[in-house]
């Protein structure tokens, strides 16, 4: 398991979900600057994976939405390490089987936004950042992680 890690600057972690194969110019604005950007799936094309790479490094999962060969290589769900802070991604909550390191999970599919934090584990749902839904925000969210800590905090648009 890693350590924490003791970084004082924060680490800023940009989250998206649900974009439908649509990037908003507001969306691409907000996760600038981000050292790491997870996208938690229903990316529905290929080119929006390039455009956020270009912007940061890049984790994705595959969401029920993702077809075809470039979908197929994406996980359903990834654990990764960013500043010391397990961050665990699957696109729908009820696919989740929690690993035990995992501190933070980020989801999609409801395309409601949502932080909450249950039994020491914080969960985000950023929303979604493609078309709107019913009468539901575009949105997305962020992790800020300083020394081992973590909050979220969800921007809608």
């Amino acid at each position: 398991m890693p350590s924490r890690s003791t970084r004082a600057e924060p680490v800023r972690v940009g989250l998206v979900s649900d974009t439908h194969d649509l990037l908003r110019p507001e969306v691409l604005e907000f996760l600038r600057g981000s050292h790491h950007i997870l996208h938690a799936g229903d990316i529905c094309g290929e080119a929006v994976l390039q455009a956020l790479a270009q912007l940061a490094p890049l984790t994705a999962v595959r969401g029920n939405n993702d077809r075809g060969a470039w979908a197929q290589r994406l996980p359903e769900t990834r654990t990764v390490d960013i500043a010391g802070v397990a961050i665990h991604l699957v696109h729908d909550l009820n696919d989740l089987v929690l690993p035990p390191q995992a501190r933070v999970v980020v989801c999609g599919h409801s395309h409601q936004p949502k932080v909450e934090e249950r039994e020491g584990v914080l969960y985000v749902n950023p929303g979604s950042a493609g078309p709107r839904r019913f009468r539901l925000p575009i949105s997305v969210a962020e992790l800020c992680i300083v020394r081992g800590g973590v909050t979220a905090r969800l921007v809608a648009f």
